[in-house]
């Protein structure tokens, strides 16, 4: 790691090099977060009105989380890099270890670049539901990975994850407390478990993003929850989607969901315009904010929501991605990509 402004931009999206707000005049990178280098810790700053009420609501002290003596995560052991054949098309950030950042511009498409984005779509869709068939007691992340990075080539696309800033893995596997970026490893899911697993398909020139969070065996009422409410974010901030819309109704739709049943929402991670690259403007938030912008027909972007049933605080992991919830408190996430049609949002990656 570079030093702290490395890992604050990190910190800044799902999958997202974050030079957007290293440069922009919005959100001076310094005004947003507290950094503690020591512990690889992020906090955003918040306005006074709102950091007193979340503070209050969501960062509670570790002895009033319940984990139900599940015990924290630990890293397993990463397997080397998954071949690619080299007749698949791959992203231009691939062989490189620096994140390309955040592409200028919104992704917007005429009627070949729509049709070639519900491909992708499709594809990373079926991927998502195969690889949540896998999950049960017993089953490496690993495992996924490599079930996930087989159907993706063989069906003539490339993992995009893979090789992205470094990312050693095809897919993303957060497990419990695991916010978003986990890497696939040797640890076993175990029964009561829950895992977001994050799907980013690169076919014909188009990348293709989606997640959900699937639960390993029997699964306490609290996490079930948890899984619920998220999904119901998400889809809260998809109906509300439709050319002209300002973006910073999605985080409001959002925020105002998780606080009516008392769930965090993850600041430090956005959701992020995606076609031709994998990751361009707009910036989504998912919180309240004062973001200018608005939506534009045949626009694609994703919108990722991570709630906590604790701290929404992150810490990273000295993998320099794995990032988990200060107090060990559960995550959850769901992930679509849409497109702006005159009629609202098309969820591009659905089966």
């Amino acid at each position: 790691m570079a030093g702290s402004l490395s890992l604050q931009s990190r910190l800044v999206s799902s999958f997202i090099g974050g030079d957007r707000f290293l440069h922009s005049t919005q959100h001076p990178l310094h005004h947003l977060f507290r950094f503690s280098p020591g512990r690889k810790h992020v906090r955003m700053q918040l306005p006074k009105n709102l950091s007193g009420l979340t503070n209050l609501l969501f960062n509670r002290n570790l002895d009033q989380v319940s984990t139900n003596e599940r015990k924290r995560l630990r890293p397993g052991k990463v397997s080397p890099p998954r071949p690619v054949p080299s007749h698949i098309q791959r992203p231009p950030y691939v062989n490189s270890r620096k994140p390309p950042g955040i592409a200028s511009g919104p992704e917007v498409h005429d009627e070949d670049g729509i049709e070639c984005m519900r491909a992708s779509g499709r594809l990373a869709a079926q991927v998502l539901e195969y690889a949540g068939t896998l999950v049960k007691p017993g089953m490496k992340t690993d495992e996924i990975d490599e079930a996930v990075h087989q159907m993706i080539i063989d069906n003539g696309a490339y993992p995009s994850p893979l090789g992205y800033g470094g990312f050693p893995k095809s897919v993303c596997t957060s497990v419990n407390e695991c916010i978003c970026h986990g890497i696939p490893d040797s640890r076993p899911l175990e029964d009561g478990d829950i895992i977001n697993i994050d799907v980013t398909v690169y076919l014909n020139g188009y990348h293709g993003d989606t997640s959900a969070t699937f639960f390993c065996g029997e699964v306490n009422d609290e996490a079930k929850k948890l899984v619920q409410v998220t999904k119901e974010c998400l889809d809260k901030a998809i109906s509300i989607c439709g050319p002209g819309v300002e973006y910073k109704k999605i985080g409001r739709t959002i925020q105002d969901h998780a606080d009516k049943h008392k769930f965090g929402v993850v600041r430090q991670f956005v959701g992020h315009g995606v076609g031709r690259v994998f990751h361009a403007d707009p910036v989504i938030l998912h919180s309240r904010n004062n973001d200018k912008g608005h939506m534009i027909l045949n626009q694609t972007f994703t919108i990722e929501p991570m709630l906590t049933i604790g701290s929404y605080n992150p810490i990273m992991w000295d993998d320099d991605w794995t990032v988990v919830t200060e107090d060990g408190s559960l995550s959850a996430q769901f992930e679509h990509t849409l497109l702006i049609s005159k009629d609202g949002a098309e969820i591009l990656t659905q089966c």
